[in-house]
């Protein structure tokens, strides 16, 4: 595990010269784009997030999310694409209002949610589900932000389109086998716990502005 974790690391620094980098300049592009692989934030928390190969042990059994501290844990990595792959050209600004999902870059899982209690808060609970990045239709999950396209500097809220629950974290965390893991779950009202931020990653390139219709192919 630890040389696979080391050599997504290594792949993901090997791409630096053809893709964006972390934060980037104005020059790079405002934009977070599809296929992007990038670190979430949880503004209120500080807790990144999280999956790893650890099933939940009540509930769906599938594959736990969770929120952890570490900002150099490669167990945090996503990858952003559409609904669907015809949805989301590579390159493109993320819409405000878009479908996307989230693909958990070490295990192929998306992000995913259902109607299962949560094992703390008996809220909702958020898992990983699928395989190589295929999964069914409750991995998507709607883009909130205040723009025309997500920016890279937005604080932004994911809502789950088939049940309606915001990705969220309010605090509980998990004993052995994930001790000081917080638990993500899923809540229907908008607060302060579930605003996201763009953190570590790979930002594919754009080269026309939103709306033009033409992206890199790197």
């Amino acid at each position: 595990m630890l040389l696979c974790e080391f050599g997504l690391v290594f792949l993901l620094l090997s791409l630096c010269n053809i893709l964006h980098w972390g934060q980037g300049s104005e020059d790079d592009g405002e934009y977070v784009t599809c296929g992007s692989v990038v670190k979430l934030l949880n503004t209120r928390h500080n807790v990144r997030l999280h999956s790893h190969d650890v099933k939940y042990g009540s509930g769906s059994g599938q594959q736990s999310v969770t929120g952890v501290e570490a900002s150099d844990d490669a167990n945090s990595y996503w990858r952003i694409k559409g609904k669907t792959d015809a949805d989301c050209s590579r390159g493109e600004p993320i819409k405000c209002g878009q479908a996307v999902r989230l693909t958990h870059v070490n295990t192929g899982k998306n992000l995913h949610t259902h109607h299962f209690p949560s094992p703390l808060s008996n809220n909702q609970e958020i898992s990983a589900f699928g395989d190589n990045g295929e999964g069914d239709d409750l991995d998507a999950w709607t883009v909130q932000c205040s723009d025309a396209h997500w920016e890279r500097d937005d604080a932004v809220r994911f809502k789950h389109i088939g049940t309606n629950v915001y990705l969220t974290i309010t605090g509980e965390q998990f004993g052995h086998p994930i001790r000081g893991q917080r638990e993500v779950h899923g809540i229907t009202n908008p607060n302060a716990h579930n605003f996201w931020k763009v953190m570590e990653g790979v930002f594919l390139r754009q080269s026309f502005p939103p709306g033009v219709g033409k992206h890199d192919e790197l």
